[in-house]
């Protein structure tokens, strides 16, 4: 009677066929993983020992040795906290709150852009009294740059780096409000 309370006859912990659908479901997110490029999986919230595993398996080509190594994959991962898994899963979503957060975060990146173009030192001053540890000359310079670039019809460069710079400062306040929480 291993997962039975010998007092009242309940079982203690789940049954077999929630632990399977379980691991199913931790082996299809390390499908999921292994099928992601590099570049992606450097932006989840992936332990740096996983990662590896996930490497290793993206690697591997043969068919039969690739479903073992996912299955190895998949052990690894079950070793993981749930907030860990929750964590990739949430990140993954196109619709999960990082999703959504760093949607935001553009969304706000560009409407600055567009007004520090547009109205310039007063959209400036704005800018700066919401953050003040922001460089204004710099930040001048390049919308300076941007606006001569779209007048001499240039490749947009400082544009770029000003929302680079833009994205860079309205990302700060939002880590550390997280940190704090």
């Amino acid at each position: 009677m291993r997962g039975n309370d010998p007092e009242t006859g309940e079982f203690l912990g789940p049954s077999r066929s929630e632990q399977r659908r379980e691991a199913l479901d931790i082996r299809s997110l390390g499908e999921k993983l292994v099928a992601l490029a590099p570049a992606h999986l450097a932006k989840l919230p992936i332990p740096e020992e996983l990662l590896e595993h996930i490497y290793d398996t993206q690697r591997i080509t043969s068919h039969i040795a690739h479903k073992r190594q996912l299955q190895f994959l998949a052990k690894q991962m079950r070793r993981e906290s749930d907030e860990t898994l929750d964590a990739i899963r949430d990140a993954m979503e196109v619709g999960g709150d990082a999703a959504r957060r760093e949607t935001a975060i553009l969304h706000k990146v560009e409407t600055w852009r567009a007004r520090l173009l547009e109205d310039g030192d007063v959209a400036l001053g704005e800018l700066l009294a919401e953050h003040p540890t922001a460089d204004r000359q710099h930040l001048r310079q390049l919308v300076r740059n941007a606006g001569e670039e779209r007048l001499k019809n240039k490749p947009p460069h400082a544009f770029r780096e000003l929302f680079r710079e833009l994205r860079e400062l309205l990302a700060q306040p939002e880590d550390e409000s997280e940190d704090e929480a």
